[in-house]
Order: structure tokens, then C-alpha cells, then sequence
């Protein structure tokens, strides 16, 4: 009996060290937490006019894309987003509609891009979550700074990272399932392969032809190919909705499927997991997936 919860509970404090180990970690599972945040400075700074003026015109990566999936299943190949260098006001002109573009905008880079392409930012909100930090007895190995437009979404798809998602303004909307669901969820290789803006402004996508194929879910879990994918009719997703001063535990190896509002900011701190028991549970249930698929 694994006993996921039917929602996603909150809790109304940030835990002891101690307390969000035993309680949520260790049985890996999710919840949002209140107050957690409120006294970080971002929550009231963070416009769009003071982020002008700390960050301005540097030059930062952002994810552009034709139709707001990046990192995801298109037209037979797992497509990531062109990594377009631009600068951020720029990148505001677009998210503020006073530019107009047919293409999908979103900095989303997630190699700790708040301390490595902002870290103007970093004295607004902290470093690290010392009560994480202390139940795990390690430093987050990424601390991620999101900020885009709502046709920006996140494909279903799990990470090796106890996750503590904040959102500063707006609203971001998950769906999750737990890792016990693996058996409903369907994996399949793919090409790996990169948008490309072409001359005229089109995209053109490109092979990365000397990449090994990419194991990815090409289930869209908000319309579901219940022909294609019957399996996932068992499936149980829980949906909740992150809103401004609340924080998501988003436990590791849980599936995740995100959408946003428009200019939606968030800052995530990601944790290495535990290879505990956990993950060799993980791992036998999916072996044991994918040899009942192949009988």
C-alpha cells in the first residue's frame, strides 16, 4: 500500500530539518508549503520594471521555440529549443506584448542559470533552503531563475532531484504522477534534434546525428491517446496549482507536466537524491515495464 494522497497536501510553515526528512522525504512525497518564502525580498521586488533595472540589457540565454514545448516529443524526434543569446530587456519586450512575435519565449536554462546568468538577482531570495540543506546534509547542485510566456509548457517527464519549486508571481500548474504509475506511463526512443530559426524567421528542425537516441514520453497527459497509450487510462495524476509565496516539493523520480501564467517567475533549488532503495525500487519497476512490453 503505497498511500499516495487523492491532492497535494499543504502545510502552513516551513518543517524542521527533521520533521520534512522523516515526513516527506524519506516516503517521497509532495507537498506545498506556505510561508515558506515570505520573508524573501523578490516577492515584492521582482516587477517587470525592477528586473529592467538590476538585470537590463545583459545578454542571457532563452529558449525559443514554435509552439512553447521545448525539450519534447515533435514530428517523431525529441526536439529541444534553440538557445537564443539576447538581451533581457529584449526578452521583456516580448513577454510585456510591447513586441510582437510568433514564436514562444522562455528562460528556462537549468544549469543554476539564477547564480551563473543572474546572480544580480540571488541577494533577493537565498542561495539555498537551510532547512532542505540540513535534512539532506548537502548544497543544491542548481538553482534555477523561470521566467516566460503562458504558451510555454513543460513535457511530462521525471528528474533525478528532490525539487523545491517557489513561485514569486503568477501561477504555475502541475501535474504529476508518482513513480509508482511508471507501469501506465509510455517510454519510447527517439532522435534527438534542435529548432533552428531560419533566414526568413521559419523553423527548420536539425538532426543531432551523432547523439544517441533519447528516451522520452510522447504522451500529452492533458489529451491523452487513450488508442495509442491504453495503458495510461490506470494512471492516477494529481493536479495542484502553485501560486505567488508558496513552495512545491516535488519529490525525485515524480513525473511533471507544467503549465504557467503569463510571465509566471519562479526560482527552483535542485538537490541530488539518494540512489537509496527508492531508486533501485524505481529501477526494477521500470526494467520490469519494459520486459512485459516486450512479451
Amino acid at each position: 500500500e503505497l498511500s499516495w494522497p487523492e491532492s497535494i497536501p499543504y502545510l502552513d510553515r516551513p518543517p524542521s530539518p527533521l520533521e520534512f526528512y522523516r515526513e516527506w522525504v524519506s516516503p517521497n512525497k509532495p507537498c506545498i508549503i506556505r510561508n515558506a518564502i515570505s520573508h524573501w525580498p523578490a516577492l515584492k521586488k521582482w516587477t517587470s520594471a525592477y528586473l529592467r533595472e538590476v538585470v537590463g540589457p545583459k545578454v542571457v540565454s532563452v529558449a525559443v521555440t514554435p509552439n512553447g514545448y521545448a525539450d519534447a516529443v515533435f514530428q517523431d524526434r525529441f526536439v529541444m529549443p534553440e538557445e537564443h543569446q539576447m538581451p533581457f530587456t529584449d526578452f521583456l519586450d516580448i513577454v510585456e506584448k510591447k513586441v510582437t512575435s510568433p514564436n514562444v519565449f522562455y528562460v528556462q536554462k537549468q544549469c543554476s542559470n539564477l547564480t551563473e546568468e543572474f546572480p544580480e538577482l540571488v541577494c533577493d531570495v537565498q542561495p539555498d533552503i537551510p532547512w532542505m540543506s540540513e535534512a539532506l546534509g548537502k548544497k543544491p547542485d542548481a538553482v534555477n531563475f523561470w521566467l516566460g510566456e503562458s504558451a510555454a509548457v513543460t513535457s511530462l517527464h521525471k528528474d533525478h532531484y528532490e525539487n523545491l519549486y517557489c513561485v514569486i508571481a503568477g501561477e504555475k500548474y502541475f501535474l504529476l504522477h508518482p513513480p509508482s504509475d511508471r507501469p501506465f506511463i509510455p517510454y519510447e526512443l527517439y532522435q534527438p534534434a534542435t529548432y533552428h530559426v531560419s533566414e526568413d524567421g521559419s523553423f527548420e528542425i536539425v538532426d543531432e546525428k551523432t547523439a544517441e537516441k533519447v528516451p522520452w514520453i510522447p504522451l500529452d497527459p492533458l489529451n491523452p491517446d487513450l488508442e495509442l497509450y491504453p495503458e495510461y487510462a490506470q494512471a492516477k495524476p494529481l493536479q495542484c496549482t502553485v501560486k505567488a509565496g508558496e513552495m512545491l516539493y516535488l519529490p525525485s523520480l515524480w513525473f511533471h507536466h507544467v503549465q504557467q501564467s503569463h510571465g509566471c517567475i519562479a526560482v527552483n533549488y535542485w538537490y541530488d537524491m539518494e540512489y537509496d532503495i527508492k531508486y533501485s525500487y524505481y529501477q526494477l519497476l521500470d526494467c520490469l515495464t519494459k520486459t512485459v512490453k516486450m512479451l
